[in-house]
């Protein structure tokens, strides 16, 4: 319904009134103008019509919205806030234009950061001129597993008992995002190896992993995160990747810490399931499963367990027989997907904890 106001002039006392037209709902912060022709508002059919055919040509002209864009974005408390665009990913079964934007809300905490969807965006307050810096140097390496890599990585190892303050605040991280993430508040048994992105600007912490410096169960990883702004970009399956070729330097087997948490063994069966059918589709002749563990450091009953899940494998006369058919290899690496970033091993300069002194 429209509402009528009448304000006074304060000089003469006259008043003048104004329709105003407001959908039922909206916040009364928030009006948008009309076109007047001659004094007088357009039919509603024709501005319905004109509102219609500039919002398309707005979202057509502006989306996708690019990273280190600022506009009004929705908040939980229905009032809009200013936000600046960290990171965007395209949704799974959307259009050309169709993306989630994980933005910062620049008047609080960024804790508060979080992925929202375009309906919460005013585009109308988009802010065109993107900060050069980010321009220059996050649009531009902007990286998605499925495209070449144009970002270095780095990781870290940090000692626990070294640098105490950091490994708690590692694992007080870790906590906000895992619910079942136990905190460890003496972490002197603990080594950390954290990922960062490297740019002209620095290093970037994009998540990590921790290991004890000693496992009698041959754990080669206890925790791991990758913080939510970097995920779906094959980071997680990196540092899975990046511990075992760590259990390969020091000459052993390793396993993650149980018991797994349903995500985690999704991720690791993934992960297994990749490397295995990889070495089946290349290997030629028969294989064991020890030779399989051999090469790849994943612990036997791990590649047990992958392998029948699979039904790639079968018992016969007292021993599992892997059965790797051409054809089922073929398509179980095709439902597997791609796998995570690749891990430069030419470029890992390690020495084991043991050898440390």
């Amino acid at each position: 319904m429209g509402s009528i106001e009448t304000p006074t002039n304060p000089e003469n006392g006259s008043g003048s009134a104004t329709a105003t037209v407001s959908p039922a709902g909206a916040a009364d912060f928030y009006q948008k103008p009309h076109s007047v022709v001659n004094g007088m508002p357009p039919p509603a059919a024709e501005m319905t019509q004109i509102e219609s055919d500039s919002l398309k040509k707005r979202r057509s002209s502006v989306l996708p919205l690019e990273v280190g864009t600022r506009v009004l974005c929705r908040w939980r408390d229905g009032k809009y806030h200013q936000v600046k665009i960290i990171e965007r990913r395209k949704m799974q079964c959307g259009g050309p234009n169709d993306y989630e934007y994980y933005v910062h809300y620049t008047e609080f905490n960024r804790r508060l950061d979080e992925w929202v969807k375009l309906e919460q965006l005013d585009l109308d307050s988009v802010e065109t001129v993107v900060d050069e810096k980010v321009e220059d140097k996050v649009t531009s390496l902007k990286m998605t597993r499925h495209q070449k890599r144009k970002i270095d990585e780095t990781h870290v190892e940090v000692d626990g008992k070294k640098n105490k303050v950091y490994g708690q605040n590692l694992c007080y991280l870790a906590k906000l995002f895992l619910d079942h993430k136990t905190l460890y508040y003496d972490v002197d048994l603990f080594l950390f190896y954290v990922l960062c992105e490297c740019d002209d600007r620095g290093c970037h912490m994009v998540g990590y992993f921790s290991k004890e410096k000693h496992s009698e169960e041959s754990y080669n990883l206890a925790c791991i995160l990758t913080l939510p702004p970097y995920q779906r970009k094959g980071y997680g399956k990196f540092l899975i990747a990046f511990s075992y070729e760590l259990s390969k330097k020091e000459g052993k087997v390793g396993t993650p810490e149980r018991p797994l948490s349903d995500l985690g063994l999704l991720s690791y069966r993934g992960y297994w399931t990749r490397v295995l059918l990889d070495i089946l589709k290349k290997h030629k002749g028969n294989i064991s499963i020890k030779e399989l563990s051999d090469m790849t450091a994943i612990k036997a009953e791990d590649i047990l367990t992958t392998l029948q899940s699979l039904e790639l494998i079968q018992y016969r006369k007292g021993q599992h027989v892997i059965c790797a058919d051409p054809k089922v290899l073929d398509r179980h690496l095709k439902a597997a997907g791609r796998g995570g970033l690749e891990v430069d091993v030419s470029k890992l300069i390690w020495t084991p904890y043991k050898e440390q002194g």
